[in-house]
């Protein structure tokens, strides 16, 4: 599916209403005053990003975006939102007046980001659109395809990015513990 067919017929709509809903409800996280309803328009709208992306037939970034981002990060956001007390947040203003130095920043940085996009040349689309779903001659789906090139040209990095995490979760573990000790 080029980038043209993708604004066409009822993948055009579908679009469309994705990321109108997806821009609502990323306005909605920043707008609401109860955290736990931003992070429900927060998960709202990593899902409804997961449909843009499995739309564009990029099911393995879609899959990705549930798991990682709707999945593991919104567990970590409720965590946190969880061990904050509610008493504590509830006495303050949502922007605390500073609307003028948020525009300011608005300004600053979607300037530069509006004169890359109307300056550059977007990259054409690809000729064959099979060929980055290719292993050798045989077209495969977009998922298998990124599969096989991960576990078999970049197994090492692979590898040595999990041991990585794990460490990091382990440290994580015993850092907590260390705290928990001395609030006891």
């Amino acid at each position: 599916m080029t980038s043209a067919a993708l604004l066409t017929g009822g993948a055009g709509w579908a679009f469309v209403i994705f990321a109108g809903l997806a821009l609502g409800t990323a306005v909605a996280v920043i707008v609401s005053k109860n955290p736990v309803h931003s992070a429900l328009y927060l998960l709202a709208s990593f899902l409804l990003v997961a449909c843009i992306f499995i739309l564009a037939q990029a099911e393995f970034v879609g899959a990705v975006q549930i798991l990682v981002y709707a999945g593991g990060i919104m567990v970590l956001f409720l965590f946190v939102i969880m061990l904050v007390h509610q008493r504590t947040v509830a006495g303050t203003s949502a922007f605390q007046h500073q609307w003028d130095i948020a525009l300011l920043f608005l300004l600053v940085f979607l300037l530069p980001f509006l004169y890359i996009l109307w300056t550059e040349k977007l990259p054409d689309v690809a000729a064959n659109p099979d060929a980055f779903r290719m292993v050798g001659a045989k077209v495969l789906g977009n998922t298998q395809a990124v599969a096989w090139i991960l576990y078999r040209d970049y197994l090492l990095p692979f590898e040595v990015a999990s041991i990585f995490l794990l460490v990091a979760m382990i440290g994580a573990v015993v850092l907590g513990k260390r705290s928990m000790e001395k609030v006891d």
